[in-house]
């Protein structure tokens, strides 16, 4: 039945992409005259008449590349419109008189004017090869600022001289223009205004109009070929998010979301034990579970489905990840108790039309993803996004203790989503997701068929099938774009059957969720809010051999959160919450977060305040089940009406981090330090001390981590970026029988180094390296002395590392090969007692360190724009 599932949704789903896909586009590349980042956005914007679904000018070039369907426009209407916004294209001259209206820098010299025609596959830059520019002659400038919306405004009174000669000095008129004469032997100009970090420009070509770029305080020249950097800090965000890019998520093979971090210093993606195959993200040193993941903005996996969650995600899906550490937005919940990670996936009205990506190790894993999107029309866009997993080496077994170090089978996993815009302020997203894990583990010569449940051979299976539906309704008041109400909805069904041995785990979860925001100002831009009412209804069902954990949970609450922000340089934001849980009655949620920029290249920032979450103890521990170890249920009640009998979880973070910008080498660098400090007023404490059992309690004492991680990032060559991070964490509990201790199977320190050197001919060479300190390990003395392990683990170190080719005159077919752990470092030990699965001290959850060693890896990606 579900192989038939299956084979409909894909066929259903690409049946509608080859539909869509036979209105072919046509594409269209000619001259178009212009001088600055005005006139960029000028001719972008006039040539986006109906019809066009892109439009890029390249000022370097010349040239305007306009993407159009030919049943609806044609090049020439194209040109025509750009011509009327003033500027000549192609054939088609623009009115003297738009021509004489344009802002003072983009007059342009006229085509076809003086023998500047500029034929076809002139270069510039080829100009200045074999003319000597460097003699007596005005150069001109303009210097522009750039606001949150990337409009472009000119800034009159800024300070322009050569740095040979201050005497030069000019200043910039009300149209933000400066003519300044060159004499032979200047070479750069200092760019100076108040209130901003001046810059010096080395000017290349001296017959260009230069323009200077002000952004977020600071003045540079603008770069055409200069590209955003693939893992970066917004300066303007009140709170501290982290973005890492598409094309950060390319330095490594990234198959699903649980590896989508591994060229990033601030979350560790570990193993949950060794033989499931589920990982989790740990960030502040806390588990998984006290970071909110979230899909553009909706529940992302959660409750029974987070365990396995981070591996039904396809990193080829992702568009960006934004990371937030400690107190997210309230309008985003309440269960935010380490930080946030937002994962935005590819939008079909703005991505690839074809996007194709084939992965395969040499330990028998093969990955292959698909993504589909097509804009139907002015309105319309669809997109399909498809992802397989196959693992089928069932004897993958570093450690040599005949247990297979990963499950065997298949995990398949598709979303079908469809964008609305009517170009009238009303924006509609919505889609399916639907996901089959149907993989086996254990023993290698374990066999489902006949050794199930038996005694025979060690297995354990997962049979999950999860369906979403997702959908989000905005619109913006078209006579104030500072106002917008939206609607964001999402309902699923998760549906697990397993087994560990002969203890069955069998699940079900019926999620609904609801959440309308409405944002405004209040007199001006520097009053901000933005309230709203939510609703998360959960009804699981759950039993583990005889026993049955079954409950309803509704949350209900509503919000409201005021931003403050007087100028560019400081802004707070203050939220509160208030929420009825059905199970544990009123809660209050207060959160505030406070940015502060004394200079243009320093930011700082404080953060404050409460997460709220419900424990599922048995979905987020699985491991546990892989085990002799016996559960503790004495004080554990099944009813509906309660969450295991245990009370909820409740933190309190505080944060502190300051990013400091420079440049080293002429190039950008910072440097960037982080504290973070959280609480629990309230844990459901994990208690591994005793080998034999495990057992869950409410905190009884303190429970507490620190977290303090430092960053430097640097260029010590063009195109060649390179990161360095050191972290320190504190995590200690206060448990029934052992007093204060540190969190086990964390590591203290760890170190991180990661460069990236990237080369216009294509090539791209990307390494990793991961420095992790020892970890406590939970206590095995009451143990035989053969089954006893240390107090701590050793220190290692994993080195991964990537070579990629991209071909085409387009760049779009790229292979690529790599490594990883290529230290070959991996736990010799990762089961006790491996020998007797069914024995009294058959344990699984004592993972510290990689779990396979050193294997490779190639690929292939292919896209059409």
């Amino acid at each position: 039945m579900k192989s038939i599932f299956k084979g409909l949704f894909t066929l259903l789903f690409i049946s509608i992409y080859t539909f869509s896909f036979a209105q072919q586009d046509s594409t269209a590349t000619f001259e178009v005259a212009g001088n600055c980042a005005m006139c960029k956005q000028r001719i972008e914007k006039a040539a986006q008449i109906p019809g066009v679904s892109k439009a890029v000018w390249d000022g370097q070039t010349q040239k305007a590349t306009v993407v159009f369907n030919p049943q609806k426009t044609s090049s020439t209407q194209v040109k025509q419109a750009i011509a009327d916004a003033g500027h000549d294209a192609g054939e088609f001259r623009a009115k003297d008189e738009t021509y004489e209206a344009l802002h003072q820098c983009c007059l342009y010299e006229r085509l076809g004017e003086d023998g500047h025609n500029h034929e076809e596959g002139h270069d510039h830059e080829e100009d200045d090869d074999h003319h000597d520019h460097n003699h007596d002659h005005i150069i001109r400038g303009v210097v522009v600022r750039e606001n949150e919306r990337g409009d472009l405004t000119p800034i009159a009174g800024v300070n322009v001289h050569w740095l040979e000669n201050k005497n030069t000095q000019k200043y910039t008129n009300e149209n933000g223009v400066f003519d300044i004469k060159h004499e032979k032997g200047y070479k750069k100009l200092v760019v100076s205004f108040a209130g901003m970090k001046p810059d010096t420009i080395e000017v290349k070509n001296l017959h260009e109009v230069l323009v200077i770029h002000a952004k977020d305080n600071v003045l540079e020249e603008i770069v055409v070929s200069r590209r955003q950097r693939s893992n970066y800090i917004s300066k303007l965000n009140t709170n501290r998010v982290e973005t890492i890019t598409a094309q950060e998520l390319f330095k490594a093979a990234c198959c699903d979301l649980s590896e989508s971090f591994e060229t990033n210093a601030s979350v560790d993606v570990v193993s949950s034990d060794a033989v499931t195959g589920s990982k989790q993200v740990q960030l502040l040193g806390l588990s998984g579970i006290y970071t909110q993941l979230t899909v553009e903005n909706l529940p992302g996996p959660r409750g029974f489905a987070a365990p396995l969650g981070l591996n039904s995600m396809a990193g080829p899906w992702i568009e960006s990840i934004q990371i937030s550490k400690g107190m997210g937005s309230v309008a985003n919940g309440f269960e935010s108790m380490s930080g946030q990670i937002n994962v935005e996936l590819k939008k079909p009205h703005n991505t690839d039309r074809l996007y194709f990506n084939a992965y395969a190790n040499n330990m028998g894993r093969t990955d292959v993803n698909l993504n589909l999107a097509q804009k139907i029309n002015d309105k319309w866009s669809v997109g399909l996004l498809l992802h397989d997993n196959f693992m089928y080496n069932k004897k993958m077994n570093f450690s040599d203790n005949g247990f297979r170090d990963m499950p065997v089978g298949n995990v398949f996993s598709g979303i079908n989503r469809w964008h609305y815009e009517n170009g009238k302020g009303l924006i509609a997203q919505f889609g399916v997701k639907y996901l089959n894990d149907d993989r086996v583990g254990g023993e290698i010569d374990f066999n489902e068929k006949t050794d199930k449940l038996t005694q025979n051979k060690y297995g354990l299976g997962f049979d999950i099938e999860r369906i979403e539906g997702f959908a989000k309704i905005g619109y913006v008041f078209p006579n104030n774009r500072l106002r917008s109400i939206g609607l964001q909805l999402s309902g699923s069904h998760y549906k697990q059957d397993s087994y560990f041995g002969l203890t069955t785990y069998n699940n079900k979860q019926n999620s609904g969720y609801a959440n309308l925001l409405y944002q405004d100002v209040i007199g001006n831009v520097q009053h901000k809010y933005r309230a709203g009412i939510s609703m998360a209804y959960d009804q699981y069902r759950e039993a583990i051999n005889q026993h049955d954990f079954d409950r309803n949970e509704a949350v209900t609450g509503a919000f409201v959160e005021y931003t403050y922000a007087p100028n560019e340089s400081f802004d707070a934001v203050l939220g509160l919450r208030q929420d009825y849980n059905s199970i544990y009655g009123w809660f209050t949620t207060p959160r505030a977060v406070i940015r502060y920029a004394p200079t243009s290249t320093t930011t700082l920032r404080l953060s404050s305040g409460r997460g709220q979450r419900t424990a599922n103890i048995f979905a987020e521990n699985l491991g546990m089940l892989a085990s002799s170890r016996q559960i503790n249920y004495a004080t554990l009640t099944g009813s509906k009406d309660a969450a295991y009998g245990l009370k909820p979880e409740v933190s309190w973070n505080t944060g502190f981090t300051i990013d400091q910008d420079f440049r080293l080498f002429g190039r950008e660098s910072g440097i960037s330090l982080e504290l973070f400090h959280n609480n629990f007023s309230n844990q459901v404490v994990v208690d591994w001390e005793d080998p034999s059992t495990v057992s869950f309690y409410n905190l009884d004492g303190k429970s507490f981590s620190n977290s303090l991680q430092a960053e430097f990032r640097f260029m010590p060559l063009a195109h060649f970026e390179t990161r360095l991070a050191y972290r320190l964490l504190d995590v200690q509990t206060d448990y029934y029988n052992s007093g204060r201790l540190q969190k086990p199977l964390t590591a203290k320190h760890r170190g991180f180094i990661n460069m990236a050197y990237n080369l216009h001919s294509g090539w791209s060479f990307d390494y990793t390296l991961n420095a992790v300190g020892k970890k406590r390990l939970p206590s095995t003395a009451s143990n035989p002395t053969a089954y006893q392990l240390g107090e701590y683990s050793d220190a290692y170190i994993t080195m991964n590392a990537q070579i990629s080719k991209s071909f085409g005159l387009n760049k779009n077919f790229t292979v690529y090969v790599g490594g990883e752990n290529l230290t070959n470092f991996f736990q010799k030990d990762p089961i006790l007692a491996f020998e007797q699965p069914f024995g009294q001290h058959f344990d699984t959850n004592l993972l510290w360190g990689p779990l396979t060693g050193r294997l490779f890896y190639t690929g292939v990606r292919y896209h059409i724009k």
